[in-house]
């Protein structure tokens, strides 16, 4: 039975946690032994994440404690906001989440922390409800464990043996304005356990190879959370981030999180109601054409380009500024050139290169094998695909063509809204 003085600390540590939305279970399976309780496979501060294959799971997402010595700007935990405080002692959370599992209300554990007293001492106490859940509860659910900036080494190597999944939140996409809205904190705080983390591994990679049964070490990789729109970096300068955080080998995904002004009152902050979540949503769009479409960062916003197209997506954007590169013939383009092509997907693309051994493709199978023709229509050319492609028609018109209906859609909508809602 929870009591009542722990759903009380819940209720508060719960709220403190909405905001990190670096949040994601997938790339492990830890198997249950006979005895054991839970596995990573498959209410209140409960989140939904996915797999890699697409399962929903939910995770318990809770702060130990809300309680911080940093006062940093875009923070609702800041030091000298006027918030109610609490901590859960390590037994506490270790019971909650027990509990919790038993209960069928979730499948794993995302834990994160304010800063309290100093970065060992806060980090010691999340270690040691992970090591507690493993170790004497026999807990194999999903573990997600937030990585205190400015920790040692020697806790990271430890949380690493426990958790699936760590993560360190770069936040701010530059230096410069990091010391301006949080004063107290640097990058290399925050690389030092970036770097910690993929040193362990990579030794556990390498272990693996050697002894089958060496212990894994966070094997679900790490992540980190990037603000959009706290300080004037423009989507060009994001990416650029990601993508070079990308080219680390532990680095698996990348959140973007769009700035909620929860303190109004700090000048230092954009006075902005809140950030349009559809560029928070395009930069999640051109993240998934770094990772799985073989763009390069500059390729997607550059110096010319340096915002990301509110109107359509990163890729359709692409392809307009570069009519030149079509259309694409797609029985004899290349894999990387279809992964370019608006409204073919990696699954789409691969049966294409499949299919067309075979015979010459229609666009009804084309359709019939995931391919966006709405989209795709103006920039490939097939069997019997009539001639109108991007360039005889240029890229205006084909714009215009795939957004007026949604702008017309949005009307319609708000008209329908003010007919039921009149002010």
């Amino acid at each position: 039975m929870i009591n009542e003085t722990i759903l009380e600390k819940l209720k508060v540590l719960a709220e403190s946690a909405k905001y990190d939305v670096s949040c994601a279970s997938s790339g492990t399976v830890r198997r249950n032994p006979s005895g054991g309780l839970g596995n990573t496979v498959g209410g209140m501060g409960i989140c939904h994440s996915f797999t890699e294959d697409g399962r929903c799971v939910s995770l318990l997402k809770i702060m130990l404690t809300n309680v911080c010595i940093y006062d940093c700007a875009y923070c609702i935990n800041r030091r000298t906001n006027d918030i109610r405080r609490t901590t859960f002692a390590v037994s506490e959370l270790v019971e909650l989440t027990v509990e919790f599992y038993r209960r069928n209300y979730i499948e794993g554990l995302f834990l994160s922390s304010g800063v309290v007293r100093n970065p060992d001492y806060t980090m010691e106490r999340m270690v040691r409800v992970v090591k507690d859940l493993r170790t004497v509860y026999g807990f194999n659910g999903y573990i997600h464990l937030k990585s205190i900036p400015g920790c040692s080494r020697e806790l990271v190597d430890d949380a690493g043996l426990y958790a699936d999944r760590m993560s360190v939140n770069l936040e701010i996409p530059s230096e410069d304005n990091l010391k301006l809205l949080a004063p107290e904190k640097n990058y290399q705080t925050v690389f030092a356990p970036m770097r910690y983390i993929q040193q362990g591994m990579l030794q556990s990679l390498e272990d693996r190879r050697r002894f089958r049964h060496a212990p894994r070490f966070v094997p679900a990789g790490q992540s980190t959370q990037l603000i959009v729109g706290a300080t004037p970096e423009n989507d060009s300068d994001i990416l650029r981030i990601s993508s070079a955080l990308y080219r680390r080998p532990s680095m698996k995904r990348v959140y973007y999180s769009g700035y909620i002004p929860v303190n109004a009152y700090d000048t230092r902050l954009p006075a902005v109601k809140q950030v349009p979540l559809v560029r928070e949503n395009r930069l999640y769009q051109a993240d998934w054409l770094m990772r799985f479409y073989e763009f390069r960062a500059e390729e997607i916003a550059d110096d010319h380009y340096p915002n990301l197209d509110l109107e359509v997506d990163p890729k359709l954007a692409w392809a307009l500024r570069h009519p030149e590169q079509f259309p694409v013939d797609i029985h004899t383009a290349e894999y990387a050139m279809l992964l370019r092509v608006p409204g073919v997907g990696v699954k789409s693309a691969k049966l294409i290169l499949a299919s067309r051994r075979y015979g010459r493709l229609t666009s009804e199978q084309l359709r019939k094998i995931g391919v966006v023709m709405k989209k795709a229509q103006y920039f490939i050319t097939c069997r019997e695909l009539a001639m109108h492609t991007v360039n005889e028609l240029t890229p205006e018109y084909v714009r215009r063509t795939l957004t007026e209906p949604k702008k017309r859609k949005m009307l319609q909508d708000r008209r329908q809204l003010s007919i039921l809602f009149p002010d």
